[in-house]
């Protein structure tokens, strides 16, 4: 899998739509990492990405910085010749 380089904070939340992006916003939003939204959350499932925190009934965000340990354990193991997060 591919994931888009873009400058992240240091902490804080990111929404599912800032993770997985969003085309159909305005401005759209490019994907970290450019999976579905069932294939995210199946993976939360299986343990494969972080769990969500909710912030309220229908509120979930990730933090900043787990998605960033994810992304960098993606580039590893992809220089590793792994499948990465696929």
């Amino acid at each position: 899998m591919k994931i888009i380089p873009t400058a992240l904070p240091e902490t804080g939340f990111l929404r599912l739509s800032q993770i997985i992006g969003n085309p159909r916003s305005t401005p759209p939003i490019p994907p970290l990492i450019p999976i579905s939204r069932s294939s995210w959350w199946a993976g939360i499932r299986c343990g494969k990405y972080p769990r969500q925190i909710k912030l309220g009934p229908r509120t979930s965000v990730w933090r900043v910085e787990e998605i960033k340990a994810l992304i960098a354990l993606d580039r590893e193991t992809t220089r590793e010749g792994k499948n990465g997060l696929d």
